[in-house]
């Protein structure tokens, strides 16, 4: 209750914050000081409310339906502590949290800055006051109790020392398919706890717990820095309205720019921090699969960055007198980024995506969709409205031209390839609304000329002189740079054995792109250290891209069944699969393998265990790192065999993502597509009973058909339904289906049962299954990030005492 009396008094305060900027606005010299007071007010409360959850979590107090949905009491404290973001209600909570404290830091900026606070700070708090309304007792409340609705607890987290109670019995349900007994919890059964004197956190022991995708060391840092790249994103937004609001152009970008490189820095960090989750812990092979809730976050960054480049060149012409070039361009640019914010908050929490993407929340209710959707419309309307207004004089006051030849028009141009990026992304994020979907090539083959042609302009923009620059100049620049490209790209072509043509120009453009901006770097290395950010993050920029040539098109997998005791020869190296060891209280196995190259034997430990928490079958991988490849290992099953077993004939598995095709005896089976009911997410979370289903095309002779194994999850059981096609003597089974995107299947006759009794009798064998694959060097896309983060802040350091001038 305390919780939501800080809420709601915070909602006012910000509602009387913005009021208060607003008569400052407007000329009133008394108003200030009361506008800085309700922010600062809020901003304590806000934080107040944020301490009362972390330590209702802390505390398990259960009595709370987020803290009992999201925590357990088996948790570490790291990962108790990062129970406050699992759900839609904590997630909320930590946008407000970060967007509260950042203005606390943009107002103490703007302060010292001339007249922007009042302007800035009112747009500002408008934004924080639409994520007050989000978590506001009526809607995604994390402080609401847990009997205000009627709710069944599993008997397992109930104190045995109440079942005995005489009361108790008219609250206990049982699952007659499975066994599994139940309290529900209501009004009616807190009210007589209460009489008797039974405190809800003394009632109920144990929480659901936390997803075991998210029982991650990286579930602590990655939200976080995700949510404050977001809150970030709020301030280029104020900053365009604020100069649209007072019609001056000048000094906003100065003032801005360092906002805008700090937030593409955090954004941009959180994003490929996502990327190093899925890939070196969750399993999905890769550390991009264009989710479409990746992308959501990919495209307001990929639109900040576009903006960091016409803010420079606008801050750079802006010497020649007036307000520089491309003003519109930036008051857009900063507008969709927060905006485009917006869209991805909507996409990830209306439910929306339920059915087309792993990370998406379940469907919250129809007034927060409605909330959501009109928290996109208000901020577009209002930033778009308020561009429309002052259209006629940014079109009449800033619509310079300039030369072809110029540094101005060679960063434009690779704004809008960026922006060009950002538009294919988005059409196809936002296609399962239109209730269809996009293959994965449609992002790769749209995106790869782009990226081309960005890599491209990031070199010929450092070339080429601002204003104009002579066509003999660009030529004697670029000679020792294109020679140096030539040899770089030679180099990785012969030795690499990159032969087609696309991949062969992405890696000229990389190439280009490094040797430009490392030499431009060796020549003011000694000079004012401060500029180097620029071409840091661009050096950064190629080896991601250099990586991505050697990952996206030199990954070598393969699925490879290791018997204990015998070596087995993938990729190069003696593979032997030594036994299993159980660790983590019995609750988890490492699956030891003995890798051999040459002389060195080196042990990894990939990890297979049973989730309490919906009974599913948890896989973490393991990787072999050198500077030149990842061997990387992902378990997919085990089998310890059973004396006196039958071989039942042929048999082939496969692990087959989305679009990926395997043959069985001249038969032809595609993966086409997940089936998930509009219901399985929702009955995923709460522990009901769902199915998932894999859509297979199967090619046989001149016939085609379609078959479905899924995937059914009861209370405390998983199984499988498996599919027979008669006439193509042909037996599909679902081993397992993964939350990468992939299904794991086990193909067979239908007439080998048939043969079992001339068949002989095998010995007990311990089989473990693995996916193994070579990732050439992947460790070039993680220095990439770090340089272009560390980049980024240099940056950031050097426009911030910029803007103080």
């Amino acid at each position: 209750m305390f919780g939501n009396i800080l809420l709601t008094l915070a909602l006012a305060a910000s509602v009387f914050t913005i009021i208060m900027y607003y008569y400052t606005h407007k000329g009133y010299t008394n108003t200030l000081k009361f506008a800085r007071i309700g922010y600062h007010s809020m901003a304590i409360l806000v934080i107040a409310s944020s301490a009362m959850l972390l330590h209702a979590i802390l505390t398990h107090s259960y009595q709370y339906k987020y803290v009992y949905n999201y925590s357990g009491s088996d948790l570490s404290t790291g990962l108790l502590m990062s129970t406050f973001w699992a759900g839609q209600e904590g997630s909320f909570m930590l946008w407000l949290l970060f967007t509260a404290i950042t203005g606390l830091i943009l107002l103490e900026y703007t302060s010292k800055r001339g007249d922007l606070e009042n302007r800035v700070m009112m747009v500002f708090t408008l934004a924080l006051t639409f994520l007050l309304i989000m978590v506001n007792p009526l809607l995604k409340n994390p402080f609401s109790y847990i009997w205000t609705d009627p709710v069944f607890i599993n008997i397992k987290n109930i104190n045995e020392s109440f079942l005995s109670l005489p009361f108790i019995q008219s609250f206990y349900f049982e699952d007659s398919s499975n066994g599994t007994s139940f309290i529900q919890m209501n009004s009616d059964l807190y009210g007589l706890l209460s009489a008797n004197g039974i405190a809800i956190k003394d009632f109920i022991v144990q929480g659901k717990g936390l997803n075991p995708l998210l029982q991650n060391f990286w579930m602590q840092i990655h939200p976080p820095i995700l949510f404050v790249g977001f809150a970030m994103s709020t301030v280029p937004f104020a900053f365009a309205l604020s100069a649209l609001m007072s019609n001056e152009y000048k000094d906003w970008v100065k003032q801005s720019l360092p906002w805008v490189l700090s937030g593409a820095m955090v954004l941009g960090l959180a994003i490929m921090l996502g990327g190093y989750w899925a890939y070196g812990v969750l399993g999905w092979g890769g550390y991009w699969g264009w989710d479409p809730v990746e992308n959501s976050s990919l495209v307001p960054w990929i639109i900040g960055v576009a903006s960091v480049h016409t803010l420079l060149v606008q801050k750079k012409t802006q010497k020649e007198g007036g307000a520089g070039r491309f003003v519109k361009t930036n008051l857009i640019l900063c507008i969709m980024t927060y905006v485009l914010v917006l869209y991805s908050t909507f996409l990830t929490r209306s439910g929306i995506l339920s059915d087309a993407s792993v990370h998406s929340f379940v469907a919250p209710g129809r007034v927060v969709f409605v909330l959501l959707l009109g928290f996109i419309l208000s901020f577009t309307f209002i930033g778009f409205g308020a561009l429309a207004y002052r259209w006629k004089y940014l079109n009449e006051n800033f619509s310079k031209e300039g030369s072809a030849l110029s540094r101005e028009l060679a960063l434009f141009t690779g704004s809008v390839a960026l922006i060009a990026s950002a538009i294919i992304i988005l059409a196809g994020t936002s296609a399962p609304i239109f209730g269809t979907a996009v293959e994965l090539t449609f992002y790769n083959e749209l995106n790869l000329p782009i990226a081309i042609i960005i890599g491209l302009l990031n070199g010929f923009s450092l070339l080429v002189k601002w204003k104009y620059t002579e066509g003999k100049d660009i030529i004697k620049e670029s000679r020792n740079s294109i020679v140096g490209t030539v040899v770089v790209t030679l180099a990785i072509v012969i030795i690499g054995g990159v032969y087609d043509l696309m991949a062969v120009l992405f890696t000229f453009a990389a190439a280009f792109t490094l040797v430009v901006n490392a030499e431009i770097a060796y020549k003011i290395f000694r000079g004012r250290k401060t500029y180097l950010g620029a071409y840091i993050a661009h050096i950064g920029i190629a080896l991601f891209m250099l990586g991505v040539v050697a990952t996206g098109g030199f990954t070598k997998s393969k699925q490879v069944e290791l018997i204990k005791g015998e070596p087995k020869e993938v990729f190069g190296r003696e593979v032997t699969f030594t036994g299993w060891a159980p660790f983590d209280n019995g609750k988890k196995y490492h699956f030891n393998i003995d890798i051999k190259q040459g002389n060195k034997v080196s042990t990894i430990k990939p990890v297979m265990f049973i989730a309490e928490f919906n009974n599913s079958l948890m896989r973490e991988p393991d990787i072999l790192s050198s500077f030149t490849n990842d061997f990387y290992i992902s378990p997919v099953g085990y089998d310890e065999g059973k004396a006196g077993a039958h071989n039942h004939g042929v048999s082939e598995s496969a692990t087959l993502k989305k679009g990926e095709s395997f043959s069985f005896e001249n038969i032809k089976i595609t993966f086409t597509n997940f089936n998930f009911p509009p219901d399985a997410m929702q009955s995923m979370q709460e522990g009901k009973e769902f199915k998932i289903g894999a859509q297979l095309l199967v090619e046989y002779g001149n016939k085609t058909k379609t078959l479905e194994p899924k995937m059914v999850t009861r209370e405390g059981n998983r199984s499988f339904e498996n599919v027979e096609l008669e006439d193509a003597n042909l037996r599909i089974e679902m081993k397992n289906l993964d939350a990468g995107g992939t299904v794991n299947l086990a193909f067979s006759k239908l007439d080998a049962a048939q043969t079992e009794e001339s068949e002989e009798i095998i010995a007990k064998q311990e089989i473990l299954t693995i996916d193994a694959s070579i990732k050439p060097f992947i460790n070039l896309v993680w220095l990439g990030v770090l340089l272009v983060t560390f980049g980024f802040v240099i940056s950031t350091i050097r426009r911030t005492k910029e803007s103080q001038a």
